[in-house]
């Protein structure tokens, strides 16, 4: 009876190839997709993407001066909100400008406003919970 499991065992190992050296996977061809580099975009190309961007926002009524020098977008204006600041900054980078020189200035009133704004208290949140707490306690029928 043993050496039927024996002569079982070997028959099966010689079937499913177990015990002999397998041959080195070799790598299926893969078709690479090519890497291709993205050339850099011409400044008269990442300029005009700015100014459109800017021209199809709202921060596009301040009238932004855009100039393109080697990858570096240098904005000038003036602007009445603090945050077009910063807006436009953003925009000039997903436009394709590798540095930004921001040089738009914001006028002095909307500096006050904004320092009036961190001043001033601000409203407190009340959770449910507390409002709960602070009310008489629920009788559980």
């Amino acid at each position: 009876m043993r050496n039927c499991w024996i002569a079982a065992l070997l028959i099966l190992t010689a079937a499913t190839g177990f015990g002999q050296s397998r041959p080195t996977a070799q790598a299926a061809p893969t078709v690479q997709a090519k890497k291709t580099a993205k050339a850099p975009a011409s400044d008269a190309h990442v300029e005009q993407a700015i100014r459109a961007r800017l021209a199809a926002s709202k921060i596009g009524k301040n009238g932004f001066t855009v100039r393109v020098q080697g990858g570096t977008a240098t904005l000038e204006g003036r602007t009445d909100v603090i945050q077009h600041k910063g807006t436009a900054t953003r925009l000039a980078k997903r436009a394709g400008a590798t540095r930004v020189v921001n040089k738009i200035q914001v006028s002095q009133a909307a500096k006050d406003k904004a320092a009036r704004n961190l001043s001033s208290p601000q409203r407190a949140q009340v959770k449910r919970a507390e409002l709960t707490a602070r009310s008489e306690p629920r009788s559980n029928q």
